[in-house]
């Protein structure tokens, strides 16, 4: 099974390593031994100006999954958004007030469905390609979670070197490397099995290290700063 998913991660931290908005929003493509990503494509945010309540990643998520597979075909796009594994074009207002999801949640999807409803509805119809809100549950999620700790990290070796530093806070249970031009990401739970991704990044003129977030345990920071 060849799947598509996307997922947003990575954020710019403050001096209290408050987290001050998202900055990556990653898609791949996800094929058998399902470890890593055979494709990865991005979309940077600003994080000085990120709407944090879900709906601004909702969206960035699923319009990137859909641009992705509109290139490759797979057999199935996932979202990172736990209904139950619901098709995305099902998703109409009496179907999200029957879901178990907060208030809260219902809101958010009563809002995001009026635009990305109908373009899921559309995309199956035109390619017979679902797209399906199954949330942390699948492995593409998981992995589409780790490219966007990666790019955040090459986002942020950018703006170190413009600004003279940065700290970002890591996805879950993530742990970054720098291995010459490559960035490379792993799952630090061992009941993932592997899970990796990798993308180029250059950190020339930088100094950097990976530490425990002391005020979110299981989050890692990267830091770097100009030598």
């Amino acid at each position: 099974m060849r799947i598509v998913s996307a997922d947003t991660g990575g954020a710019l931290l403050d001096r209290n390593y408050t987290p001050v908005g998202l900055i990556a929003t990653a898609a791949v493509l996800v094929e058998k031994p399902y470890r890593t990503a055979s494709m990865s494509i991005a979309r940077f945010s600003d994080p000085f100006n990120y709407d944090m309540r879900g709906r601004q990643a909702m969206r960035d998520e699923v319009l990137l999954a859909l641009k992705l597979a509109k290139k490759v075909k797979p057999d199935v796009v996932h979202i990172d958004s736990t209904l139950g594994g619901i098709e995305l074009r099902k998703l109409d207002d009496p179907t999200i007030d029957a879901l178990r999801i907060s208030d809260r949640g219902k809101a958010i999807w009563h809002e995001l469905a009026r635009e990305l409803q109908p373009i899921a509805k559309r995309f199956w119809e035109e390619k017979g390609i679902e797209v399906v809100a199954i949330g942390k549950e699948s492995v593409p999620v998981r992995i589409a979670e780790i490219y966007a700790g990666l790019y955040s990290v090459k986002w942020g070796i950018e703006f170190a070197r413009e600004h003279g530093s940065v700290r970002i806070g890591l996805p879950r249970y993530m742990d970054v490397v720098l291995e010459g031009k490559r960035l490379v990401g792993r799952s630090l739970d061992p009941r993932e099995g592997g899970l990796y991704g990798e993308v180029e990044a250059d950190s020339e003129g930088l100094e950097w290290e990976v530490y425990p977030n002391p005020v979110a345990r299981t989050f890692m920071v990267f830091e770097a700063r100009r030598r």
